[in-house]
């Protein structure tokens, strides 16, 4: 019997309604499905995160430790197989088997219970954070995966309607993001971003000490990918945030101005998020960085 956990029923039923509803009622299933068609054994509980199930698994060929995650198809997880491909390992968990008709992918195991955030020293973690995305966005995104060009494009068709809800200072920080994309939405990039790399989107391995995972997929400009290591294990001072900025544009070679501008062209992609979802004010920490990127490029 595979178990569906119910926070995971909870939150496809908040984010994706009868579309996530129906993803949970088949994944017994689906689960039966690809365990056979891929040779599978189950060998411990489900895992889950806010999107997927993830089931521990070992390929009854050659005794080979996997993990069958399955979750449902959509814009961001339609990328996943095509960019873990074209990593090859590189950096990023491997890709064993997938299916393209439902996002269901086989990757190789790596260790669950050691993720980036159980490194205590927040420097050390930001720096193992870089290096790992260093080697990401350093591959050139694969034809068909979706552009942070026509993402940026419909974030700043969005902003008007956003900032009339919001208080006076969300308002005039959201506006001050969307000037900032509009110097730089004419040349987006073309690397292969992994979208939400964070400390917790980053595995303890055998095969190396650290690779990434949950990637969702976008060519674009590296800047782009920086906001969630910012936020991780969030430091309010300002010089702390200065001092990851700079080291990860540092190590990825990135010229700041244009890193800046993408850093605040995501906190306005989370902030309209935000007002979409009917919350009253952006999110502190956002607000927090974005003031300290414009006030050191003002």
């Amino acid at each position: 019997m595979i178990h569906v956990p119910e926070e995971l029923a909870e939150s496809q039923a908040r984010f994706n309604g009868d579309a996530g509803r129906a993803f949970v009622a088949a994944l017994p299933e689906r689960a039966a499905h690809y365990l056979d068609r891929w040779g599978l054994r189950p060998t411990g509980p489900s895992m889950y995160g806010v999107a997927s199930l993830v089931l521990p698994v070992t390929r009854t060929a050659d005794g080979a430790r996997a993990a069958l995650k399955m979750q449902l198809l959509d814009e961001e997880s339609a990328g996943e197989a095509v960019a873990l491909r074209a990593w090859g390992g590189a950096g990023a968990v491997r890709l064993l088997e997938d299916d393209p008709e439902t996002g269901t992918l086989l990757l190789e195991r790596l260790d669950e219970s050691r993720h980036l955030s159980t490194v205590e020293n927040t420097r050390e973690a930001t720096r193992i954070l870089t290096d790992v995305l260093a080697r990401l966005v350093a591959v050139p995104a694969p034809e068909g995966v979706r552009g942070l060009g026509d993402i940026a494009a419909r974030m700043l068709e969005g902003v008007p309607e956003a900032v009339a809800r919001l208080g006076a200072a969300d308002a005039r920080l959201l506006r001050d993001c969307a000037s900032a994309v509009r110097e730089v939405v004419g040349e987006p990039g073309d690397r292969l971003l992994h979208w939400d790399l964070h400390v917790d989107n980053i595995l303890a391995a055998d095969r190396e000490p650290w690779l990434a995972i949950d990637p969702k997929p976008l060519a674009g400009d590296p800047g782009f990918d920086l906001l969630p290591a910012l936020t991780s294990a969030f430091d309010p001072d300002p010089a702390e945030t200065l001092w990851r900025f700079d080291l990860m544009t540092e190590v990825l070679g990135l010229d700041r101005g244009r890193a800046a501008a993408w850093t605040l062209g995501r906190v306005l992609q989370n902030g309209l998020w935000d007002v979409e979802d009917g919350e009253p004010a952006l999110d502190e920490e956002q607000v927090s960085i974005a003031r300290t990127l414009l006030a050191r490029t003002r």
